[in-house]
């Protein structure tokens, strides 16, 4: 359980200024690979080059806003309590796999023959009894 004390206060002018010019910076990258990409003089790795340059300098202007610090510290403790899990061994993987699919067969089976017998109840008795 996490003791910290959430803070409640909103984003401020400058936050909100740094997000805007984080979605410009993103937006102009976009806007260059759509406007130069019809130019066969330009390669298409330097324009996604470009794209992802764009977009990691959009992430890095965004992680110094109040959001942006929120969103870090989350993810430190994701990553804190991911250290925690227990992961399943191999043969336990492998057997948990083989249970799960012989369990789809047989209720496919199951369906499939539940199916059939709808089918033979509807079309052939039911069906026949109205004529």
């Amino acid at each position: 359980m996490n003791t910290k004390a959430e803070s409640t206060k909103g984003a401020t002018g400058a936050d909100i200024a740094k997000l805007v010019l984080a979605v410009i910076v993103l937006a102009a990258g976009i806007f260059a690979y759509s406007w130069f990409g019809s130019n066969p003089a330009i390669p298409q790795s330097v324009l996604l080059l470009g794209v992802v340059v764009a977009l990691v300098a959009a992430l890095a202007i965004g992680a110094f806003t109040a959001p942006g610090r929120r969103v870090r510290g989350f993810l430190g403790e994701s990553q804190f309590e991911l250290r925690k899990v227990v992961w399943p061994t191999r043969d336990e993987t492998l057997k948990t796999t083989g249970i799960i699919m012989v369990v789809v067969v047989v209720l496919s089976l199951l369906l499939g023959l539940i199916d059939l017998i709808l089918k033979s109840v509807v079309l052939d008795w039911l069906l026949k009894l109205g004529t």
